[in-house]
């Protein structure tokens, strides 16, 4: 069984977004994806909402 989490980042000014490319240019995403059991951890951006990052995170179990 997996389990999948979608969470949802709302700032002003850019700062949802901020975060995710701190996240990443820290190595905390590279950490997490290497953990076992992680099948997926990714952001992603909306066309709509710059203010607004989606991010996918799933486990085996």
């Amino acid at each position: 069984m997996s389990v999948t989490v979608n969470i949802y980042y709302s700032g002003v000014n850019g700062n949802a977004r901020k975060f995710a490319e701190e996240m990443m240019s820290d190595g905390v995403v590279s950490d997490i994806r290497a953990e076992n059991g992680n099948l997926k951890y990714e952001y992603f951006f909306s066309m709509d909402d710059k203010e607004t990052v989606l991010l996918i995170d799933s486990w085996k179990d």
